[in-house]
């Protein structure tokens, strides 16, 4: 497991748990194996330092790996895909995301695409899951709605069919453990489109107040991003809304049709997730 503390690797990590399944989690900080549930192995390496991962792949035949976004996440990739590959790994399951024409000029898009070529290439069994924008990515907009009344997220308004983490996770554990899936690829969606409009109506709903959207003034949000991330994280998210705010980023009925089998259900809604995360916050 790489990522397994993160949103969606968490999930994954339970998932496995409750197939009987006993996972190695690798992970930068020492301090994060505190995090890791009873019965799941803890490794600490560096993805950048390629001769640290050795020993975290020794004896794994199946690999799920999220690549956190960084300025190093291609080599991030490259380096685990090698040491997995040298180790005698079996497949892994990578997440990435959608990229129709237009995307590879965002950059941590463009890094995941890369990443998918060489694990491609590797000649291990393999499986990707492309999944939307998360429902999740609504947790660190907690101040804007709860104290200012806004949704944050500068999406625009051509609408993307958001996606719940949790089925995400979902995929990759019957990818890892299930027959049926290896050398393909599978766009993970939510059935409903989502603009910045319709979301901030959600909120207002589950809120009973109004909360309007913050809009797709891009130098605006820029503005208030930078006091949370660093430079060349704001630059990159101005590039992918930029190209959420001109094209969308919408499913085919193919894809939904396709995604059921490697979900194993039908995909959660975003009206019960905000439920789920307005209840949080009022329980602070």
């Amino acid at each position: 497991m790489i990522g397994a503390t993160g949103g969606v690797g968490r999930h994954v990590t339970a998932g496995l748990k409750e197939k009987g399944e006993q996972p190695r989690a690798l992970t930068h900080y020492p301090a994060k194996l505190d995090q890791l549930p009873q019965g799941v192995e803890g490794c600490v390496a560096d993805l950048v330092a390629r001769g640290s991962l050795a020993k975290a792949f020794t004896g794994v035949d199946k690999v799920f790996m999220l690549t956190p976004l960084s300025q190093n996440e291609i080599q991030m990739g490259l380096n685990a895909v090698l040491a997995a590959t040298m180790a005698g790994v079996k497949k892994i399951v990578y997440l990435s995301v959608p990229h129709p024409e237009g995307t590879d000029r965002i950059p941590h898009f463009k890094n995941k695409v890369l990443v998918e070529k060489k694990l491609k290439e590797s000649g291990m069994a393999y499986t990707i899951l492309r999944a939307n924008n998360f429902f999740q990515n609504d947790q660190w907009g907690q101040a804007a709605v709860m104290a200012y009344s806004t949704y944050p997220q500068p999406l625009g308004n051509v609408g993307l069919n958001r996606v719940d983490a949790r089925d995400v996770a979902d995929a990759a554990v019957n990818a890892l453990l299930e027959d049926g899936f290896d050398n393909q690829a599978f766009a993970i969606n939510g059935t409903e489109v989502w603009t910045g409009e319709s979301i901030a109506a959600e909120f207002s709903q589950q809120l009973g107040r109004d909360i309007r959207y913050g809009g797709d003034d891009l130098e605006n949000w820029a503005k208030q991003a930078q006091h949370m991330m660093p430079a060349w994280m704001v630059n990159d998210f101005k590039v992918m809304y930029q190209y959420f705010q001109a094209h969308g980023l919408l499913a085919s009925a193919e894809a939904l049709a396709a995604q059921e089998a490697v979900i194993g259900h039908a995909p959660r809604r975003f009206g019960a997730f905000v439920a789920e995360l307005v209840q949080s916050w009022r329980q602070g």
